[in-house]
């Protein structure tokens, strides 16, 4: 069946401590299917110690790390990740999902999020290169040229309120 046939509603909500595990894999999913195959093994490696860190899941535990999911029924489709008040870490959607607005969906609560509840005035972001016209298209501009930090590729962007 063609996943985007579908088009049923899904939920955007903040996650519970059981959902973590499985989005950090939906993400390393994701990940190797877009940006890993474009980066060195340094860059891949450097991703996943990330995303499996202990330290990563403390912060989300404290309550230091927001986790935020799309789910459609039980299937987590999407997430995203705020740290530091109002940096967007992480935001990915599950392949079958893509441009169905779930991205847009996630993004768009979290910035809610930070504006409201952190009162923050910007977000800030480090865009893969193939999300770099996403998060334009969601008001975002870039304030620095692409680089590469410890084999990612990543360009500098922030959303003003």
């Amino acid at each position: 069946m063609d996943i985007r046939a579908l088009r049923r509603p899904y939920e955007v909500r903040w996650a519970k401590k059981e959902e973590w595990v499985p989005a950090m894999e939906m993400i390393w999913r994701t990940f190797l299917l877009y940006e890993g195959k474009e980066y060195p093994e340094k860059g891949v490696q450097h991703f996943f110690d990330f995303i499996t860190g202990f330290e990563l899941y403390e912060a989300f535990l404290e309550g230091e790390y927001l986790l935020m999911v799309a789910l459609d029924g039980d299937r987590l489709i999407g997430a995203g990740t705020v740290r530091d008040g109002n940096h967007l870490s992480l935001l990915f959607v599950d392949e079958a999902y893509h441009r169905l607005g779930v991205g847009s969906s996630i993004l768009k609560k979290l910035c809610d999020y930070v504006k409201t509840e952190s009162r923050e005035q910007r977000m800030s972001l480090e865009a893969a290169p193939e999300a770099v016209d996403f998060y334009k298209k969601q008001g975002f501009c870039a304030i620095c040229p692409e680089m590469e930090i410890s084999g990612i590729r990543l360009t500098p962007m922030e959303k003003v309120f």
